[in-house]
């Protein structure tokens, strides 16, 4: 990875039973948090209308965006009360994008 190229991280989570209002009210406090320090920018997507999936897109600046996001105690406190109220499922750390080249095509 090239410095200051963006680096993707995905973490499933699925809020505890009645806590679903608490933890998009604590996501959207922290991506605005993680966006004003400039580490990264978010996009959060459901996996259906009625599921309790939530799928959280991060993109981060660059490495060093994110090592001093994992650093900074202001991020911490969102991510502590997030472990409160939600199981995350998975997280994948950095998601590197597949260059597909064009096929040949066979005659």
């Amino acid at each position: 990875m090239m410095d200051g190229q963006e680096i993707l991280a995905i973490a499933i989570m699925r809020p505890f039973e009645g806590r679903e209002q608490e933890v998009l009210d604590v996501l959207h406090n922290l991506y605005r948090a993680l966006s004003e320090k400039g580490y990264c920018r978010d996009q959060l997507f459901r996996e259906a209308a009625f599921s309790p999936r939530y799928f959280n897109f991060r993109y981060w600046k660059s490495a060093e965006a994110r090592t001093a996001a994992y650093h900074d105690s202001d991020i911490h406190q969102y991510w502590q009360k997030l472990s409160e109220m939600c199981e995350v499922e998975k997280v994948y750390e950095e998601l590197n994008e597949v260059k597909l080249e064009p096929a040949n095509t066979v005659r």
